[in-house]
């Protein structure tokens, strides 16, 4: 199953370079602007080879099926409030850990960029938890219908994120303490 992460790998590659401005000649645009259409026509060939793969259309379809399964499974007003709360305490937490939590540690001179990669990636993932729970919700269930259970849910997501929030700070703190100790004893 190699032809995904390529096809994944040249559209993360096509978008940052069609995100960076650029600075080179206006020929050396030309050959950029001709590299990236045959970039994309690559990508566009690889991920038609991929759609038409006998085995890559049963890997989707038996992802997709056991996920649907689940889905119906799950789908009732109690889950939605349960995992729209989830989600409101993700963003609420990870918010508060990328933006409180790395000034405090930062306060006593380190950072870690991997707590910042992770906190960042948990924002982005409750992010589109709490889109996708409101969408199914919408859809499947009378969750977002009642004003009561929407906003019961995000008051306890919220609590339960700040709750979260303090533990996560006090847990990079004491890290960036014992970072700090460790430089300590090796000069």
């Amino acid at each position: 199953m190699k032809y995904p992460l390529l096809c994944l790998f040249a559209i993360a590659l096509t978008a940052s370079v069609n995100a960076q401005e650029s600075s080179f000649p206006p020929e050396t645009q030309e050959e950029a602007k001709d590299s990236d259409k045959t970039l994309q026509s690559k990508v566009k060939e690889i991920a038609e080879k991929v759609d038409q793969d006998e085995r890559a259309q049963e890997a989707s379809s038996g992802i997709l099926k056991h996920i649907a399964k689940l889905a119906e499974l799950l789908s009732f007003p109690a889950f939605h409030w349960v995992a729209f709360a989830a989600m409101a305490a993700g963003v609420v937490s990870f918010s508060l850990q990328l933006v409180l939590a790395k000034f405090v540690v930062l306060t006593r001179m380190s950072l870690s960029l991997r707590e910042i990669i992770s906190d960042a990636l948990g924002l982005f993932i409750s992010l589109v938890g709490l889109v996708l729970t409101t969408q199914a919700a919408t859809h499947n269930s009378s969750f977002a219908q009642t004003p009561a259970s929407v906003l019961s849910a995000t008051a306890v997501g919220a609590v339960v994120g700040l709750i979260l929030y303090i533990w996560g700070q006090r847990q990079e703190v004491e890290a960036a303490e014992g970072r700090r100790r460790a430089n300590l004893h090796r000069y």
